[in-house]
């Protein structure tokens, strides 16, 4: 990182309120065993009304499964994922102008999860989700609680752009989510960060507007925890819910460093 990378990781860090950060490294390792927790009053409870279920279009293909079955190493079974999907025409996105699928980049194994809503066009060009001036914002707020990229695994719910970037439909959403869900149980992140109202009510099953689920703890499939913050694309409309976000980094960092 040179002088003006640096200069600028510390300015974003003190427009997020950051004032200091932790060497201890026993936050960053995989832990390979669930032990039940206490109740911890510093979260609060998951008490959102729930919507009807969005309902699953079946998910064509057996590569996951026996990938799965066979061979159960994260990178293996994300790879037959992506080889399900294929060139999918399983909504009506696939004929509204968008370039390639989108599909996930990160660790395959994963504690810290990042879930967004769909790619714009700078990630339908490229084919990498979070690449663009968002995607920048949110690899300095990764980088805030001392992880990189490269440490977390990255997806949307969505894996092709819609057009002119318009929010996606339930029909949209309900083909991509089983996708969506196999990528969460093949990585089994402890944590996973929802960003955005669309990856918060959809992996919560809730019509709660996003600035009122966020600051809380969500129960997850699997025994993952998640915590709903606002899209680094809003804060780019709105630099001053910067420190919200922190905020909920900051419960990202604490749960990560307890012993699983």
């Amino acid at each position: 990182m040179d002088r003006d990378q640096l200069i600028e990781h510390l300015t974003l860090a003190k427009e997020l309120g950051v004032s200091g950060v932790s060497r201890d490294p026993a936050w960053r390792r995989k832990q390979e065993t669930v032990q039940e927790k206490k109740p911890d009053p510093f979260f609060e409870a998951d008490n959102s009304p729930k919507s009807p279920p969005i309902p699953l279009i079946p998910v064509s293909g057996g590569g996951f499964a026996a990938a799965m079955e066979t061979n159960p190493d994260p990178f293996s079974a994300l790879s037959a994922v992506r080889q399900d999907i294929g060139d999918c025409t399983r909504c009506k996105l696939h004929r509204l102008g968008r370039t390639q699928i989108v599909f996930g980049v990160g660790n395959p194994d994963a504690d810290l999860m990042f879930v967004g809503e769909a790619p714009g066009a700078d990630e339908d060009i490229q084919g990498e989700p979070f690449v663009g001036r968002a995607g920048q914002l949110l690899t300095k707020i990764i980088e805030a609680i001392g992880l990189t990229r490269d440490d977390v695994y990255i997806a949307n719910v969505i894996k092709c752009r819609p057009p002119q970037n318009r929010n996606p439909e339930p029909d949209e959403v309900a083909s991509c989510q089983p996708f969506l869900l196999q990528q969460i149980d093949t990585i089994r992140p402890r944590v996973i960060v929802a960003l955005g109202t669309f990856a918060a009510q959809t992996l919560l099953n809730t019509v709660v507007p996003i600035s009122r689920l966020r600051g809380q703890l969500h129960d997850f499939r699997g025994g993952a925890k998640v915590i709903p913050t606002f899209h680094p694309a809003f804060l780019l409309r709105s630099p001053d819910r910067k420190r919200d976000v922190w905020e909920d980094m900051k419960k990202v960092r604490e749960l990560l460093a307890r012993p699983a």
